[in-house]
């Protein structure tokens, strides 16, 4: 389920007359509820995502570009544990090649390369939590 069908979904099960519904596919399971006010109710959330501090963007004058993260999540360099890495350092990708993956929230989402380039750098560390904007590869345009 893309993330625009979700928030679809969630707005037409606030509007709509149903207190629970439970959505399953392709493993994943979406469970909205709301109580007994008709009040959405509100799933806990962590109080503080950690600063982006990992990662610093490269020093000025240092070559090449940086993918940032477009989403809060935890990086993963493969698209399973033991598998090879979508992109090391040296690798050649052509442009919307996914680079990393981000969970969020038990979601899936594959970064894509943003033009042909090489990769230079992983910044992030794999398994790591990085906030929005987080430099996760320095790469140089092909």
């Amino acid at each position: 389920m893309t993330q625009p069908e979700l928030f679809a979904l969630m707005d037409k099960f606030t509007a709509g007359g149903l207190t629970r519904l439970e959505y399953e596919a392709g493993g994943a399971r979406l469970v909205l509820e709301k109580s007994a006010s008709g009040q959405a109710v509100s799933a806990a959330v962590p109080a503080a995502v950690p600063a982006a501090a990992a990662a610093p963007e490269p020093p000025a004058g240092e070559e090449g570009a940086c993918i940032k993260a477009p989403l809060v999540g935890t990086f993963y360099v493969a698209p399973q544990p033991g598998a090879a890495p979508f992109a090391a350092p040296g690798a050649r990708l052509k442009k919307g090649e996914p680079v990393c993956v981000l969970e969020a929230m038990k979601m899936i989402n594959q970064v894509p390369a943003p033009c042909d380039c090489e990769v230079l750098a992983v910044l992030a560390k794999d398994g790591e939590l990085v906030g929005f904007d987080t430099p996760l590869f320095r790469i140089r345009e092909l």
